[in-house]
């Protein structure tokens, strides 16, 4: 079976407070975009399970890859499921806030629901998602979703205003530690009502959804805010930092100006598409 794992932007990341736990309680809306990786996991030729990366550099041990503590979680909820091959092309970039890694360990429950007949819904297959990791369930439903709390109550919510845009996504030559863009956060300390900014028309969300880590990680990383900068100065209708970054995505009506092939773009791994 193959699945392209789809990757994801943000709409807004408000970090309201540290909790008693460590964790924070955010809010932020995930949107589905079509930069993908592609997984395909087969019945095994041999007695154990294998997994082969090709793509992006991987440097991280089997069992520590999200597509294997996918396996590990199916089979706590499941039972032993018989060796599987996997192989894993990594296009999207690691440590981009994309959300590449746990697309994957979503696809990998998918992939190992279709070929064993597990009889998983989508609930279940999110709760077992949730355990690899806080926006892994994200990637079951596919949708643009509000994510509350940890970032793993969600709830669909419509974007109308996306429909039909096209979007651009850079990822500049470094990758930023989601925990050192936690450790450095301001949290807010207010809840925003993220449904009624949404209605919004898209061009004026640069007014009021904010990514608070950037605040953060601009100034040790100023070759990601000038990416934003150069977006607006652009054209973008709505440009920010997914995630902790480090891409940055910018959305356009009609053709993206700030073209693959400029001199700002040429060295980053870059994605153009549109909005379904």
């Amino acid at each position: 079976m193959v699945i392209f794992p789809l990757s994801k932007i943000n709409i807004g990341l408000n970090i309201i407070r540290k909790r008693d736990d460590g964790y924070h309680d955010l809010q932020t809306i995930f949107v589905p975009v079509g930069w993908t990786d592609v997984l395909e996991v087969v019945p095994s030729s041999g007695e154990k399970t294998t997994l082969r990366v090709t793509g992006n550099p991987c440097q991280c041990p089997m069992e520590k890859n999200l597509v294997i503590k996918a396996l590990r979680a199916v089979e706590k909820f499941c039972g032993d499921l018989p060796p599987v091959d996997i192989f894993l092309r990594k296009i999207v970039p690691d440590g981009a806030g994309l959300g590449g890694g746990s697309a994957d360990a979503a696809a990998m429950v998918e992939a190992l629901d279709y070929l064993f007949g597990l009889g998983l819904d989508k609930r279940k297959m999110a709760e077992i998602c949730s355990t690899v990791g806080a926006d892994c369930p994200f990637f079951i439903y596919k949708r643009p979703e509000l994510a509350e709390g940890t970032g793993t109550t969600m709830r669909p919510i419509d974007l109308p205003g996306l429909k039909g845009l096209n979007i651009i996504i850079a990822k500049p030559p470094v990758s930023v530690s989601t925990a050192r863009a936690y450790a450095g956060v301001v949290p807010s300390g207010k809840e925003l009502d993220f449904e009624s900014l949404a209605t919004l028309p898209v061009k004026d969300w640069r007014h009021c959804f904010y990514n608070d880590f950037e605040d953060s990680v601009f100034p040790e990383y100023p070759e990601i805010k000038a990416l934003k900068d150069y977006f607006y100065e652009h054209g973008a209708l709505y440009s920010s930092m997914s995630g902790s970054g480090s891409a940055v995505f910018a959305l356009y009506e009609g053709d993206i100006l700030a073209d693959s092939e400029s001199d700002m773009l040429r060295g980053m791994a870059v994605w153009t598409g549109s909005i379904k």
